[in-house]
């Protein structure tokens, strides 16, 4: 939930921010050029940390990680408000990437407390934070910000709030994230079992003893025939995590968290760039109310279909069909930009932007999915962290490219003499090869399951 809020919370004013802060010169074929670098350094920082986050829940449990993941998010939400530099704005995101595991670790915490037979109707609940945390994000950050220019007689007198436009929005999230880490302070129990104090941890120092006594209890990857029991009860070496359905499980997080952040990167955007240059115009609230309603409406499948869709069709179907969803999903923006020349912002535009939220439903069931995979390929329960972590780390990756490189091709499609629908079969590309990576995957995470 957190995650949500705080990237929600940015999304509709992120474009204007960086005119705000000058940095394009004016050029507006460049912002998205810097949107791009902002999620790039964000990406990279957190896939040089996830994998370790994640691996020291295993060890030191979920809840302290938890922790530290939220006050990094309210520090990060903080740097936003205040930066009038796009390198404040960077370093913001890089700290608030480097102490948060994203949701490797709460995924993790559910497979602690469910099994395979409850897993997926755990899974149907999940939306509901994330309801919450996206509808509430989307309109803070869409109506709160530039409060001293919207609400004249409310906030027009403060300097602070014209120093600092976006100041309110952050600071209202951040608020709401803070009572959340007071809320998993006071009530959240740890689900691991066998915990390592964090002192012996770093006395013995965790990338190299305590990793040393991990390979000892294992020989190659493979549990001690002489003790199974306690080696199934310890955490594995990272070599022997790297097993053959955990490969396929990371190609498909890569090439699903590509699109997936791809087309994230560039909705904003999309709505934000003027109409002419192949956007629709909008102002900084209507991005927002669309975001949030895009939230609603995923939350809402996902929580009265997904588990009913898990029964009748299998893991591998549903994820299949998501990614698959993506190629109708890129048509529809310059069938919409289309309509908007023609047209105007009328009725056959808020259309189209509806039909491509819904569709957008059907990728973020691509995720539930891969994480009941993720739970089949484990070696053990012990090394749930580490090879969520690593699952995470490939995600990572397609996160580092595939914003950077969406908002870099559709700034170059922008651009005068330039294919304008080059950034549409980049997207199409991108769907193609996780649909293919997809058909790796067996077609329930049982099978996995039953072989070990």
């Amino acid at each position: 939930m957190p995650v949500f809020l705080s990237v929600r919370t940015l999304a509709p004013f992120i474009p204007q921010l960086i005119r705000d802060i000058g940095v394009t010169h004016g050029d507006e074929s460049q912002v998205s050029y810097y949107i791009g670098i902002l999620q790039l350094s964000s990406s990279v920082v957190h896939t040089l940390t996830v994998f370790h986050w994640s691996r020291l829940s295993d060890y030191i449990g979920r809840k302290p990680v938890i922790l530290t993941a939220l006050l990094a998010h309210v520090l990060s939400l903080f740097s936003y408000g205040l930066s009038k530099t796009f390198l404040g704005l960077v370093v913001g995101r890089v700290v608030c990437a480097a102490f948060d595991p994203g949701d490797a670790v709460i995924n993790t915490l559910l497979m602690d407390i469910t099994d395979a037979t409850n897993m997926p109707k755990a899974y149907s609940y999940m939306p509901i934070p994330v309801i919450i945390a996206t509808t509430v994000g989307s309109l803070i950050g869409g109506l709160l910000s530039r409060p001293a220019d919207r609400f004249p007689n409310i906030f027009g007198r403060s300097e602070l709030l014209r120093t600092y436009p976006y100041l309110l929005p952050c600071s209202i999230s951040a608020f709401f994230i803070s009572i959340i880490w007071l809320v998993v302070y006071i009530c959240l129990k740890e689900s691991v079992s066998t915990r390592t104090p964090l002192r012996e941890l770093v006395e013995g120092g965790f990338f190299g003893q305590s990793y040393s006594k991990s390979r000892q209890s294992s020989s190659n990857g493979i549990a001690n025939p002489a003790n199974p029991g306690e080696a199934q009860s310890k955490p594995l070496p990272l070599r022997a995590l790297l097993t053959s359905k955990v490969l396929s499980v990371m190609a498909s997080y890569t090439t699903m968290g590509l699109f997936h952040m791809a087309f994230s990167s560039i909705l904003p955007i999309f709505y934000a760039t003027p109409i002419e240059l192949g956007g629709l115009s909008l102002d900084p609230p209507r991005i927002g109310a669309l975001l949030a309603a895009s939230g609603i409406i995923q939350g809402i499948f996902q929580l009265l279909l997904y588990a009913r869709l898990h029964h009748h069709f299998g893991a591998r179907t549903i994820y299949i069909t998501g990614v698959s969803s993506g190629i109708p999903i890129v048509i529809l923006f310059p069938v919409t930009n289309a309509l908007a020349r023609a047209y105007g912002i009328g009725m056959a535009v808020w259309l189209c932007a509806a039909i491509q939220l819904t569709l957008k439903t059907s990728l973020i069931m691509c995720f539930p999915c891969l994480t009941l995979f993720i739970r089949a390929a484990a070696p053990n329960r012990a090394s749930l962290g580490a090879t969520t972590g690593i699952a995470q780390v490939a995600l990572a990756v397609g996160r580092i490219v595939g914003p950077a490189s969406a908002a870099s091709v559709f700034s170059y499609s922008l651009q005068e003499g330039h294919d304008a629908w080059l950034i549409y079969y980049f997207l199409i590309a991108i769907a193609l090869l996780a649909v293919g990576t997809g058909l790796l995957l067996p077609r329930d995470p049982s099978v996995w399951e039953d072989s070990q």
